[in-house]
């Protein structure tokens, strides 16, 4: 199996350039903030990380492609490191330190691109969360001082805990009624959000979460920490990996039962 350490490492390089560069304007009182044409908020903060991350790839890695949520895709090749600068921009904008750089590395393979490396770094909260493809998951400061990540051992819905971002996504596509299903079906239900409920699912606190709606850079990173955790990442059609426009986590035992319940439509 290929060694992603350097990989690794030079992920962590450009999470402490963006944390400092989006630290140094939360809060701001004259943070500038625009409308994108899908009507979700961008911050100055947003466009800065994600320019800083670019730079410092075009340097250290000039041959690999590059796909981030403010500026698009840019190369080619079978690497391609796939950034979201700010994940949680509306709570960034809002004060809220609920945010953080979503940095991944995915490689072409057999099955497509997939993650082999994955760092979520969530300064205003002072956690970093990170994983390479067969090295495992951790949770830590730094590379030497970190905690390896593992997922729970619940294995059943009525003791499980299921974390969600916002109702108006799963009514959308009409998968309301089994998403209320499976919340009063489950011991405790909490809205924490973007990337925090995948995090929790790797490390045990969580047991199940999903979104309906998202983007790759979005999921890239989360993927890979799940699944080095032990855990299992899907689209809500099972298949395995951030590709397929939304994502059910969970620590493998309840995967099935979670997407049987989010797969009801009435």
């Amino acid at each position: 199996m290929p060694d992603y350490h350097d990989d690794l490492r030079l992920a962590h390089v450009l999470a402490d350039a963006a944390d400092a560069a989006t630290m140094d304007r939360f809060k701001a009182l004259d943070l500038k903030v625009e409308t994108k044409p899908d009507m979700t908020p961008v911050s100055e903060a947003d466009k800065a990380a994600e320019e800083l991350i670019r730079g410092h790839l075009h340097r250290a890695r000039p041959r690999d492609a590059i796909l981030g949520e403010e500026y698009g895709i840019e190369g080619t090749g079978p690497r391609r490191w796939v950034v979201d600068p700010i994940d949680g921009t509306k709570n960034y904008v809002r004060g809220v330190p609920v945010w953080a750089t979503l940095i991944s590395l995915m490689e072409a393979g057999e099955e497509g691109f997939q993650p082999v490396v994955g760092v979520v770094s969530a300064p205003a909260l002072n956690r970093r969360w990170w994983a390479a493809k067969g090295a495992g998951a951790f949770s830590g400061r730094s590379l030497t001082s970190a905690t390896r990540l593992q997922v729970s051992k619940v294995g059943r819905i009525a003791d499980a805990s299921f974390a969600y971002a916002s109702l108006s996504g799963w009514e959308e596509q009409g998968r309301l009624d089994g998403f209320m299903d499976l919340t009063r079906a489950c011991w405790r239900t909490r809205g924490y959000g973007d990337f925090w409920p995948y995090m929790m699912v790797a490390e045990g606190s969580v047991d199940i979460c999903a979104e309906p709606e998202l983007s790759l850079w979005d999921m890239a990173a989360n993927a890979i920490i799940v699944q080095e955790a032990g855990g299992k990442f899907t689209s809500l059609d099972g298949v395995s990996g951030p590709g397929g426009g939304n994502a059910a986590a969970s620590n493998g035992l309840l995967h099935h039962e979670l997407l049987g319940y989010l797969n009801q439509r009435y």
